[in-house]
Protein backbone atom coordinates (compact mmCIF):
# COMPACT_ATOMS: atom_id res chain seq x y z
CA UNK A 1 0.00 0.00 0.00
CA UNK A 2 1.11 3.43 -1.08
CA UNK A 3 2.06 6.49 1.62
CA UNK A 4 -0.77 8.13 0.49
CA UNK A 5 -3.15 5.21 0.92
CA UNK A 6 -2.43 4.50 3.96
CA UNK A 7 -2.85 8.05 5.28
CA UNK A 8 -6.14 8.50 3.62
CA UNK A 9 -6.91 5.15 5.75
CA UNK A 10 -5.75 6.82 8.71
CA UNK A 11 -7.43 9.49 8.41
CA UNK A 12 -10.52 7.70 7.71
CA UNK A 13 -10.11 5.56 10.48
CA UNK A 14 -9.90 8.07 12.99
CA UNK A 15 -13.02 9.70 11.69
CA UNK A 16 -15.01 7.00 11.96
CA UNK A 17 -13.33 6.20 15.50
CA UNK A 18 -14.63 9.70 16.88
CA UNK A 19 -18.42 8.98 15.68
CA UNK A 20 -18.52 5.67 18.16
CA UNK A 21 -18.06 2.98 15.68
CA UNK A 22 -14.85 2.09 17.03
CA UNK A 23 -14.05 1.23 20.72
CA UNK A 24 -10.34 1.90 19.86
CA UNK A 25 -8.62 3.78 16.81
CA UNK A 26 -8.23 1.34 13.91
CA UNK A 27 -5.22 -0.35 12.89
CA UNK A 28 -6.49 -0.79 9.43
CA UNK A 29 -3.03 1.41 8.29
CA UNK A 30 -0.55 -0.73 10.04
CA UNK A 31 -2.12 -3.83 9.08
CA UNK A 32 -0.32 -5.02 5.82
CA UNK A 33 -2.03 -6.15 2.31
CA UNK A 34 -2.05 -10.01 1.87
CA UNK A 35 -2.55 -12.17 -0.89
CA UNK A 36 -4.42 -15.22 -1.78
CA UNK A 37 -3.55 -17.60 -4.98
CA UNK A 38 -1.48 -14.35 -6.62
CA UNK A 39 -4.38 -12.03 -5.92
CA UNK A 40 -3.25 -9.17 -3.60
CA UNK A 41 -6.33 -8.33 -0.80
CA UNK A 42 -6.04 -5.09 0.19
CA UNK A 43 -5.19 -4.70 4.06
CA UNK A 44 -8.94 -3.46 5.08
CA UNK A 45 -9.45 -6.48 5.09
CA UNK A 46 -7.41 -7.88 8.29
CA UNK A 47 -9.31 -7.17 10.91
CA UNK A 48 -7.89 -5.36 14.30
CA UNK A 49 -6.59 -7.00 17.06
CA UNK A 50 -9.65 -5.64 19.30
CA UNK A 51 -13.39 -5.54 17.91
CA UNK A 52 -16.22 -3.66 19.16
CA UNK A 53 -18.63 -5.13 21.79
CA UNK A 54 -21.68 -4.86 19.77
CA UNK A 55 -22.93 -6.87 16.94
CA UNK A 56 -23.73 -5.31 14.09
CA UNK A 57 -21.07 -2.20 14.80
CA UNK A 58 -18.86 -0.30 12.22
CA UNK A 59 -15.13 -1.37 12.88
CA UNK A 60 -14.09 -0.10 9.42
CA UNK A 61 -15.23 1.84 6.41
CA UNK A 62 -13.71 3.34 3.11
CA UNK A 63 -15.36 4.08 -0.49
CA UNK A 64 -15.59 1.43 -2.84
CA UNK A 65 -15.17 2.07 -6.09
CA UNK A 66 -17.35 0.35 -8.61
CA UNK A 67 -15.57 -1.82 -11.64
CA UNK A 68 -19.40 -1.03 -13.01
CA UNK A 69 -20.55 2.62 -12.73
CA UNK A 70 -21.60 5.21 -15.33
CA UNK A 71 -21.70 9.45 -14.36
CA UNK A 72 -25.60 10.45 -14.00
CA UNK A 73 -26.71 14.07 -13.47
CA UNK A 74 -28.16 13.34 -9.75
CA UNK A 75 -24.80 10.99 -8.90
CA UNK A 76 -22.85 8.26 -10.11
CA UNK A 77 -25.38 4.96 -11.67
CA UNK A 78 -26.09 2.76 -10.37
CA UNK A 79 -25.19 4.55 -7.34
CA UNK A 80 -22.16 5.18 -4.31
CA UNK A 81 -20.70 2.66 -2.80
CA UNK A 82 -18.29 1.98 0.94
CA UNK A 83 -16.29 -1.36 1.90
CA UNK A 84 -17.45 -2.06 5.30
CA UNK A 85 -16.28 -4.44 8.27
CA UNK A 86 -18.54 -4.93 11.05
CA UNK A 87 -18.15 -7.33 13.87
CA UNK A 88 -20.63 -10.16 14.03
CA UNK A 89 -20.69 -13.36 16.46
CA UNK A 90 -19.66 -16.81 15.02
CA UNK A 91 -21.47 -20.14 15.63
CA UNK A 92 -19.59 -21.01 18.73
CA UNK A 93 -20.35 -17.27 20.52
CA UNK A 94 -17.21 -15.54 19.71
CA UNK A 95 -17.07 -12.13 18.15
CA UNK A 96 -15.45 -12.15 14.58
CA UNK A 97 -15.22 -9.10 11.94
CA UNK A 98 -16.82 -9.38 8.84
CA UNK A 99 -16.36 -7.65 5.55
CA UNK A 100 -19.21 -6.53 2.59
CA UNK A 101 -20.29 -3.28 0.73
CA UNK A 102 -23.12 -0.56 1.34
CA UNK A 103 -24.65 0.55 -2.00
CA UNK A 104 -26.65 3.77 -1.67
CA UNK A 105 -28.76 4.17 -5.37
CA UNK A 106 -29.03 6.72 -7.54
CA UNK A 107 -32.47 6.30 -8.18
CA UNK A 108 -35.03 7.53 -6.06
CA UNK A 109 -37.13 4.93 -3.92
CA UNK A 110 -40.65 5.43 -5.18
CA UNK A 111 -42.49 3.75 -2.49
CA UNK A 112 -43.94 5.33 0.66
CA UNK A 113 -41.90 5.61 3.64
CA UNK A 114 -38.16 5.91 3.43
CA UNK A 115 -36.06 4.04 1.48
CA UNK A 116 -35.76 0.43 2.60
CA UNK A 117 -32.79 -1.57 3.05
CA UNK A 118 -31.74 -4.84 1.42
CA UNK A 119 -29.02 -7.22 2.86
CA UNK A 120 -28.14 -9.21 0.05
CA UNK A 121 -26.32 -13.17 0.62
CA UNK A 122 -23.90 -14.23 -1.91
CA UNK A 123 -24.50 -17.69 -3.64
CA UNK A 124 -21.49 -19.67 -4.02
CA UNK A 125 -18.23 -17.56 -4.19
CA UNK A 126 -15.61 -20.02 -3.05
CA UNK A 127 -13.31 -20.09 -0.18
CA UNK A 128 -10.24 -18.43 -1.21
CA UNK A 129 -10.03 -14.49 0.05
CA UNK A 130 -9.85 -13.38 -3.20
CA UNK A 131 -13.42 -14.60 -3.93
CA UNK A 132 -15.01 -11.95 -1.39
CA UNK A 133 -18.26 -10.30 -3.22
CA UNK A 134 -17.20 -6.71 -2.41
CA UNK A 135 -13.87 -7.59 -3.74
CA UNK A 136 -15.39 -7.99 -6.98
CA UNK A 137 -17.84 -6.01 -7.21
CA UNK A 138 -14.53 -3.57 -7.18
CA UNK A 139 -12.62 -5.56 -9.86
CA UNK A 140 -15.48 -7.22 -11.72
CA UNK A 141 -13.37 -9.67 -13.03
CA UNK A 142 -10.64 -10.97 -10.40
CA UNK A 143 -7.70 -12.89 -12.06
CA UNK A 144 -4.44 -14.23 -10.70
CA UNK A 145 -2.03 -16.55 -12.79
CA UNK A 146 1.23 -18.30 -12.34
CA UNK A 147 2.99 -20.65 -10.04
CA UNK A 148 0.32 -23.49 -10.52
CA UNK A 149 -2.10 -21.72 -8.29
CA UNK A 150 -3.79 -19.49 -11.31
CA UNK A 151 -7.50 -18.00 -10.02
CA UNK A 152 -10.55 -16.58 -11.47
CA UNK A 153 -13.71 -15.14 -9.93
CA UNK A 154 -16.52 -13.37 -11.41
CA UNK A 155 -19.02 -10.62 -9.76
CA UNK A 156 -21.81 -12.32 -11.15
CA UNK A 157 -24.03 -10.72 -7.88
CA UNK A 158 -23.42 -7.27 -9.42
CA UNK A 159 -26.72 -8.47 -11.69
CA UNK A 160 -29.57 -8.60 -8.67
CA UNK A 161 -27.55 -5.97 -6.83
CA UNK A 162 -28.03 -2.99 -9.88
CA UNK A 163 -31.51 -4.24 -10.36
CA UNK A 164 -32.46 -3.50 -6.76
CA UNK A 165 -30.93 -0.24 -6.72
CA UNK A 166 -32.29 0.93 -9.90
CA UNK A 167 -35.60 0.75 -8.04
CA UNK A 168 -34.35 2.58 -5.17
CA UNK A 169 -33.48 0.29 -2.92
CA UNK A 170 -30.30 0.44 -0.56
CA UNK A 171 -28.23 -2.72 -0.57
CA UNK A 172 -25.56 -4.03 1.88
CA UNK A 173 -23.79 -6.84 0.49
CA UNK A 174 -22.14 -9.51 3.10
CA UNK A 175 -19.21 -11.34 2.14
CA UNK A 176 -19.73 -13.84 5.35
CA UNK A 177 -17.65 -14.86 7.88
CA UNK A 178 -13.64 -16.11 6.97
CA UNK A 179 -14.01 -14.66 2.84
CA UNK A 180 -11.84 -11.69 2.50
CA UNK A 181 -10.38 -11.86 6.20
CA UNK A 182 -7.15 -13.79 6.73
CA UNK A 183 -7.51 -14.28 10.48
CA UNK A 184 -9.90 -17.43 9.51
CA UNK A 185 -11.32 -20.10 7.05
CA UNK A 186 -14.84 -18.96 5.23
CA UNK A 187 -17.27 -21.32 6.81
CA UNK A 188 -19.15 -22.47 4.00
CA UNK A 189 -22.71 -22.97 4.36
CA UNK A 190 -22.47 -22.65 7.99
CA UNK A 191 -25.97 -22.44 8.91
CA UNK A 192 -25.78 -19.84 12.09
CA UNK A 193 -22.29 -18.38 10.74
CA UNK A 194 -24.12 -16.93 7.82
CA UNK A 195 -27.91 -16.04 9.54
CA UNK A 196 -25.87 -14.13 11.50
CA UNK A 197 -23.65 -12.50 9.16
CA UNK A 198 -26.71 -11.77 7.12
CA UNK A 199 -28.53 -10.22 10.29
CA UNK A 200 -25.46 -8.65 11.88
CA UNK A 201 -25.28 -6.69 7.94
CA UNK A 202 -28.27 -4.90 7.96
CA UNK A 203 -27.22 -3.58 11.67
CA UNK A 204 -24.20 -2.31 10.16
CA UNK A 205 -25.72 -0.79 7.10
CA UNK A 206 -28.34 0.94 9.85
CA UNK A 207 -25.39 2.33 11.83
CA UNK A 208 -23.92 3.88 8.70
CA UNK A 209 -26.64 5.68 7.46
CA UNK A 210 -28.94 5.94 10.45
CA UNK A 211 -31.93 4.54 8.51
CA UNK A 212 -34.78 2.52 10.76
CA UNK A 213 -36.39 1.73 7.44
CA UNK A 214 -37.34 -1.77 6.77
CA UNK A 215 -35.35 -4.38 5.85
CA UNK A 216 -35.27 -7.24 2.81
CA UNK A 217 -33.17 -10.35 2.28
CA UNK A 218 -32.38 -11.58 -1.04
CA UNK A 219 -29.90 -14.55 -1.87
CA UNK A 220 -30.16 -17.60 -4.19
CA UNK A 221 -27.68 -21.01 -3.69
CA UNK A 222 -25.88 -20.53 -0.75
CA UNK A 223 -27.40 -17.04 -0.32
CA UNK A 224 -30.55 -18.05 -0.37
CA UNK A 225 -29.82 -20.68 2.45
CA UNK A 226 -27.87 -18.08 4.66
CA UNK A 227 -31.17 -15.42 4.08
CA UNK A 228 -33.38 -18.38 4.81
CA UNK A 229 -31.68 -19.09 8.22
CA UNK A 230 -30.92 -15.52 8.66
CA UNK A 231 -35.41 -15.52 8.75
CA UNK A 232 -35.26 -18.82 11.32
CA UNK A 233 -33.25 -16.43 13.24
CA UNK A 234 -33.79 -13.22 13.60
CA UNK A 235 -36.66 -13.60 16.22
CA UNK A 236 -33.69 -14.59 18.85
CA UNK A 237 -30.36 -12.88 17.53
CA UNK A 238 -31.54 -9.49 15.85
CA UNK A 239 -35.12 -8.64 17.09
CA UNK A 240 -34.27 -4.98 16.63
CA UNK A 241 -34.04 -5.81 12.87
CA UNK A 242 -37.04 -4.81 11.05
CA UNK A 243 -37.16 -7.63 8.54
CA UNK A 244 -40.47 -7.69 6.56
CA UNK A 245 -39.56 -10.50 3.48
CA UNK A 246 -36.82 -12.72 2.57
CA UNK A 247 -36.39 -14.16 -1.00
CA UNK A 248 -34.87 -17.82 -0.36
CA UNK A 249 -33.97 -18.86 -4.22
CA UNK A 250 -32.82 -22.39 -4.38
CA UNK A 251 -31.74 -22.80 -0.19
CA UNK A 252 -29.56 -26.00 0.50
CA UNK A 253 -31.26 -26.65 3.81
CA UNK A 254 -30.61 -30.43 4.00
CA UNK A 255 -26.71 -30.70 3.65
CA UNK A 256 -26.94 -34.29 3.85
CA UNK A 257 -29.21 -34.47 0.53
CA UNK A 258 -26.98 -31.88 -1.06
CA UNK A 259 -23.51 -33.24 -0.28
CA UNK A 260 -24.95 -36.85 -1.86
CA UNK A 261 -26.13 -34.60 -4.89
CA UNK A 262 -23.35 -32.34 -5.78
CA UNK A 263 -20.97 -35.15 -5.62
CA UNK A 264 -19.30 -36.07 -8.97
CA UNK A 265 -20.94 -32.93 -10.63
CA UNK A 266 -19.42 -29.64 -12.28
CA UNK A 267 -19.36 -28.18 -8.41
CA UNK A 268 -18.10 -31.23 -6.41
CA UNK A 269 -15.43 -29.03 -4.92
CA UNK A 270 -17.72 -27.20 -3.12
CA UNK A 271 -18.19 -30.55 -0.80
CA UNK A 272 -14.59 -29.49 -0.15
CA UNK A 273 -15.24 -26.13 0.96
CA UNK A 274 -18.28 -27.49 3.09
CA UNK A 275 -15.88 -29.86 4.92
CA UNK A 276 -13.24 -27.73 5.50
CA UNK A 277 -15.78 -25.11 7.04
CA UNK A 278 -17.51 -27.94 9.26
CA UNK A 279 -13.95 -28.65 10.57
CA UNK A 280 -13.62 -24.76 11.48
CA UNK A 281 -17.15 -25.14 13.05
CA UNK A 282 -16.74 -28.27 14.79
CA UNK A 283 -12.78 -29.03 15.44
CA UNK A 284 -14.59 -32.22 17.03
CA UNK A 285 -14.74 -33.09 13.67
CA UNK A 286 -10.91 -33.38 12.29
CA UNK A 287 -10.15 -36.49 14.11
CA UNK A 288 -12.78 -38.44 12.00
CA UNK A 289 -12.03 -36.90 9.08
CA UNK A 290 -8.46 -37.95 10.03
CA UNK A 291 -9.46 -41.40 10.07
CA UNK A 292 -11.07 -41.45 6.58
CA UNK A 293 -9.01 -39.24 4.38
CA UNK A 294 -6.29 -40.74 2.18
CA UNK A 295 -3.49 -38.40 0.97
CA UNK A 296 -5.15 -37.39 -2.04
CA UNK A 297 -8.25 -36.13 0.08
CA UNK A 298 -6.06 -33.98 2.42
CA UNK A 299 -4.49 -32.33 -0.76
CA UNK A 300 -7.93 -31.63 -2.44
CA UNK A 301 -9.29 -30.01 0.77
CA UNK A 302 -6.16 -27.14 1.12
CA UNK A 303 -6.33 -26.80 -2.55
CA UNK A 304 -10.20 -25.90 -2.52
CA UNK A 305 -9.54 -23.42 0.60
CA UNK A 306 -7.85 -20.95 -1.48
CA UNK A 307 -10.47 -21.58 -4.78
CA UNK A 308 -12.85 -19.35 -6.11
CA UNK A 309 -15.88 -21.33 -8.13
CA UNK A 310 -13.94 -20.74 -11.92
CA UNK A 311 -11.22 -23.00 -10.07
CA UNK A 312 -13.21 -25.15 -8.53
CA UNK A 313 -14.38 -26.30 -11.84
CA UNK A 314 -11.39 -26.76 -13.94
CA UNK A 315 -9.78 -28.75 -11.09
CA UNK A 316 -12.83 -30.86 -9.81
CA UNK A 317 -15.23 -31.23 -11.87
CA UNK A 318 -16.76 -34.32 -12.04
CA UNK A 319 -14.85 -35.85 -9.12
CA UNK A 320 -16.12 -38.30 -6.78
CA UNK A 321 -15.14 -38.00 -3.45
CA UNK A 322 -14.73 -41.85 -2.65
CA UNK A 323 -11.38 -40.86 -4.82
CA UNK A 324 -10.53 -38.51 -1.61
CA UNK A 325 -11.22 -41.42 1.35
CA UNK A 326 -9.40 -44.54 2.24
CA UNK A 327 -12.15 -47.06 2.46
CA UNK A 328 -13.66 -45.77 -1.25
CA UNK A 329 -16.72 -44.64 0.61
CA UNK A 330 -18.05 -41.01 -0.26
CA UNK A 331 -18.08 -37.87 2.03
CA UNK A 332 -21.93 -37.86 2.27
CA UNK A 333 -21.95 -41.78 3.13
CA UNK A 334 -18.90 -40.70 5.60
CA UNK A 335 -20.98 -37.60 7.21
CA UNK A 336 -24.22 -40.21 7.34
CA UNK A 337 -22.54 -43.30 8.83
CA UNK A 338 -20.43 -41.77 11.97
CA UNK A 339 -22.79 -40.45 14.44
CA UNK A 340 -20.87 -37.06 15.61
CA UNK A 341 -21.15 -36.11 11.55
CA UNK A 342 -24.40 -36.80 11.37
CA UNK A 343 -25.71 -34.78 14.66
CA UNK A 344 -23.59 -32.14 13.37
CA UNK A 345 -25.09 -32.04 9.41
CA UNK A 346 -29.00 -32.43 10.81
CA UNK A 347 -28.33 -29.78 13.29
CA UNK A 348 -27.24 -27.36 10.37
CA UNK A 349 -30.89 -28.51 8.38
CA UNK A 350 -32.80 -25.43 7.89
CA UNK A 351 -37.17 -25.19 8.34
CA UNK A 352 -36.99 -26.20 12.37
CA UNK A 353 -38.17 -22.76 13.22
CA UNK A 354 -40.84 -20.51 12.03
CA UNK A 355 -39.23 -17.76 9.93
CA UNK A 356 -40.21 -13.83 10.58
CA UNK A 357 -41.83 -11.93 8.03
CA UNK A 358 -43.12 -13.53 4.57
CA UNK A 359 -40.70 -16.16 2.34
CA UNK A 360 -40.95 -16.57 -1.57
CA UNK A 361 -38.68 -19.88 -1.36
CA UNK A 362 -38.22 -20.17 -5.25
CA UNK A 363 -36.48 -23.23 -6.92
CA UNK A 364 -36.22 -24.90 -10.32
CA UNK A 365 -38.32 -28.04 -10.55
CA UNK A 366 -35.29 -29.60 -12.34
CA UNK A 367 -32.81 -28.86 -9.92
CA UNK A 368 -30.95 -31.20 -9.31
CA UNK A 369 -27.62 -29.83 -7.88
CA UNK A 370 -29.35 -28.30 -4.65
CA UNK A 371 -31.95 -30.48 -5.30
CA UNK A 372 -35.38 -29.32 -5.94
CA UNK A 373 -37.27 -31.58 -3.13
CA UNK A 374 -34.95 -30.55 0.11
CA UNK A 375 -36.30 -26.75 -0.37
CA UNK A 376 -39.45 -27.68 -1.08
CA UNK A 377 -39.31 -29.98 2.11
CA UNK A 378 -37.86 -26.71 3.56
CA UNK A 379 -41.28 -24.49 3.03
CA UNK A 380 -43.57 -27.08 4.12
CA UNK A 381 -41.68 -27.15 7.23
CA UNK A 382 -42.39 -23.29 7.70
CA UNK A 383 -45.66 -23.91 6.61
CA UNK A 384 -46.54 -26.47 9.70
CA UNK A 385 -45.16 -24.12 12.27
CA UNK A 386 -46.80 -21.79 11.16
CA UNK A 387 -44.77 -19.46 8.73
CA UNK A 388 -46.00 -16.88 6.12
CA UNK A 389 -44.39 -19.09 3.04
CA UNK A 390 -44.80 -18.08 -0.73
CA UNK A 391 -43.66 -21.27 -2.79
CA UNK A 392 -42.78 -20.56 -6.22
CA UNK A 393 -41.90 -23.78 -8.18
CA UNK A 394 -39.79 -22.55 -10.99
CA UNK A 395 -40.06 -24.87 -14.55
CA UNK A 396 -37.08 -25.07 -16.11
CA UNK A 397 -35.88 -27.58 -19.08
CA UNK A 398 -33.85 -30.79 -17.33
CA UNK A 399 -30.55 -30.79 -19.03
CA UNK A 400 -27.51 -33.33 -18.36
CA UNK A 401 -25.32 -30.51 -16.61
CA UNK A 402 -26.34 -30.36 -12.80
CA UNK A 403 -25.08 -26.88 -12.28
CA UNK A 404 -27.26 -25.26 -15.57
CA UNK A 405 -30.11 -26.68 -14.20
CA UNK A 406 -29.50 -24.88 -10.91
CA UNK A 407 -28.43 -21.70 -12.49
CA UNK A 408 -30.77 -21.31 -14.58
CA UNK A 409 -33.81 -20.16 -12.36
CA UNK A 410 -31.53 -17.60 -10.97
CA UNK A 411 -31.27 -16.03 -14.32
CA UNK A 412 -34.90 -16.68 -14.98
CA UNK A 413 -36.62 -16.18 -11.29
CA UNK A 414 -33.97 -13.46 -10.77
CA UNK A 415 -36.32 -10.25 -12.08
CA UNK A 416 -39.83 -12.01 -10.69
CA UNK A 417 -37.87 -12.02 -7.31
CA UNK A 418 -36.81 -8.21 -7.42
CA UNK A 419 -40.11 -7.16 -8.24
CA UNK A 420 -41.44 -9.15 -5.26
CA UNK A 421 -39.46 -7.77 -3.14
CA UNK A 422 -40.21 -4.47 -3.75
CA UNK A 423 -43.36 -4.97 -3.71
CA UNK A 424 -43.78 -6.34 -0.08
CA UNK A 425 -40.95 -3.17 1.21
CA UNK A 426 -43.33 -1.14 -0.65
CA UNK A 427 -46.12 -2.46 1.36
CA UNK A 428 -47.98 -4.43 -0.79
CA UNK A 429 -49.24 -7.74 0.83
CA UNK A 430 -48.65 -11.31 -0.52
CA UNK A 431 -51.10 -14.29 -0.25
CA UNK A 432 -49.31 -17.24 0.99
CA UNK A 433 -49.57 -20.24 -0.59
CA UNK A 434 -48.94 -22.95 2.09
CA UNK A 435 -52.72 -24.33 1.87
Amino acid sequence: MSLRARLLAAALATTVASAGFLPSPTDAAQAADHTSRGVTIPAFYTPPATLPATNGALIRTEPLPLALSLPGITGPLPGRATRIMYRSTDSDGQPVAVTGAYLAPTAAWKGPGSRPLVVLAPGTMGQGDQCSTSLALQRGLILGIGGGRSTVSVGYEVLAIYRLLSKGIAVVQTDYIGLGTPDRLHTYVDRVDEGHAVLDAARAARNLTGTTADVGFYGYSQGGGAVASAAELQSSYAPDVPLKATYAGAPPADLAAVTAAIDGTELAGAIGWAVNGFVQSEPALQTLLNRYLSDAGRTALKDLSTMCVGDAIFAYANKKTSGWTTTGQSIAAILQSEPTARAFIESQRIGTTKPTGVVRVATGVSDNLVPHPQARTMAADWCGRGGNVVYAPISNTKSPSPLLNHFGPLLSDQGPAVNWLTDRLAGRPAATTCP
